[in-house]
């Protein structure tokens, strides 16, 4: 039960959701429990057979349609696995991005072949996808990718470098951003995906040093004159690149909300019980006045949040999110997650900056919502537009 005591909306509250929902969790119990998550932190890298264990449980393409090995759901599967994942404390398993960004490009671009050659093995693990837009001299700015693939009879020859790469020390089938025709603009832009089992000239750089989310292997990718075939061009026609990635990106800053939406209500419940249990000068930190106007404060924020994240979901579910309306989500719900995580922890004291305690590391984990999937300022530019 969620500390907000907000209505499910009607198409999360149906029975099957729910059943899926329990399911999940129980899944996370099993295989994520507290001192796993705390290996993969210390190995900053998620164990690889978690992803087979993920796939056999029918994980992985649940939004993905069954002819193609996924489990036949839709986004309302995903937001149940993105909640679940933060509210159980899951840290570094980036099945979100494989199952919620990666695979529907796939579903939504590719050709017949690509499907059928990728898709099922995505679902059950064999593959674990990543992809590769941010370069050492381009983030939030797509336009200013200069990884090249260069077309050489029925192969592409990849050239540049990549970083900060979800998955990226895991990943063996890679949606790399890349020009193939470095003058044409957006227009230039296409989407080429490499599988790198034995891929010459490809190279995994360093598992990023972070200040948060030390379980993901967040990496540096290296490309050199690495032969793709031509039939791994997303599609079929080249330059679609920069389209396809800014007609996914709605759904990729909405799963940005939802996560962060996740992090507030599991620091919020954390902190409630602390405060309910700690004692200073005789009495519980709760009864102090100071406590409870800041969680007044933070459960009415987060509670209006989440009724405007679920607004969000189902318009998406409807077809209806527009890109500003999603943008608005990305960047008022990870804002609203950093500053209520901060608060929560300052009520935990000197135990609040101990790694040991979960809200210091959501403290920390929770910097980089205010970036990835376009900085927040990139989101009120694109807000501003439509004023």
């Amino acid at each position: 039960m969620s500390v907000l005591n907000v209505e499910k909306p009607a198409f999360m509250a149906e029975e099957d959701i729910a059943i899926f929902e329990d399911a999940v969790g129980k899944f996370f119990d099993e295989h994520a429990p507290e001192s796993t998550v705390a290996k993969w932190r210390k190995n900053h890298c998620v164990d690889r057979d978690m992803w087979t264990k993920a796939g056999e449980a029918g994980l992985l393409g649940l939004s993905t349609p069954e002819q193609y090995g996924g489990a036949g759901g839709d986004y309302r599967h995903e937001v149940v696995l993105m909640e679940q994942l933060g509210k159980k404390g899951v840290d570094g398993f980036g099945a979100s991005l494989h199952n919620a960004i990666v695979m529907p490009y796939i579903v939504h671009y590719g050709t017949e072949e690509q499907k059928r050659r990728w898709l099922p093995r995505m679902a059950t693990g064999e593959l674990v996808s990543a992809i590769a837009m941010t370069e050492p001299g381009a983030g939030s700015d797509l336009q200013g990718i200069k990884t090249t693939a260069k077309k050489a009879g029925n192969q592409y020859v990849l050239n540049g470098s990549k970083t900060f790469i979800t998955n990226g020390q895991t990943a063996n089938l890679i949606c790399v951003v890349a020009k193939t025709d470095p003058a044409g603009g957006a227009r230039g832009t296409s989407l080429i995906f490499v599988e790198t089992d034995g891929a010459e000239g490809f190279e995994r750089g360093r598992n990023l040093d972070k200040l948060g989310q030390e379980a993901q292997d967040t990496s540096e990718l290296f490309f050199n004159d690495v032969k793709v075939p031509t039939e791994n061009l997303l599609g079929t026609d080249e330059g679609q690149g920069f389209f396809q990635l800014m007609s996914q990106l709605p759904q990729e800053r909405l799963n940005i909300a939802v996560q962060g939406m996740a992090t507030i209500e599991r620091a919020l419940e954390l902190t409630i019980a602390y405060v309910k249990d700690r004692k200073a000068f005789g009495k519980a930190i709760l009864d102090f006045q100071n406590t409870q106007f800041v969680l007044a404060e933070c459960k009415t924020e987060a509670t209006v949040a989440k009724v405007f994240v679920n607004h969000c979901i189902g318009q998406h579910l409807e077809g209806k999110l527009d890109a500003a309306t999603a943008s608005m989500a990305k960047y008022w719900v990870s804002d609203l997650e950093n500053k209520i995580v901060d608060r929560c922890l300052q009520l935990f004291g000197g135990y609040g900056f101990m790694n040991e305690y979960p809200i210091a590391r959501m403290y920390k984990d929770s910097r980089i919502q205010r970036i990835y999937g376009g900085t927040n300022e990139i989101m009120k530019l694109l807000i501003a537009r439509t004023l």
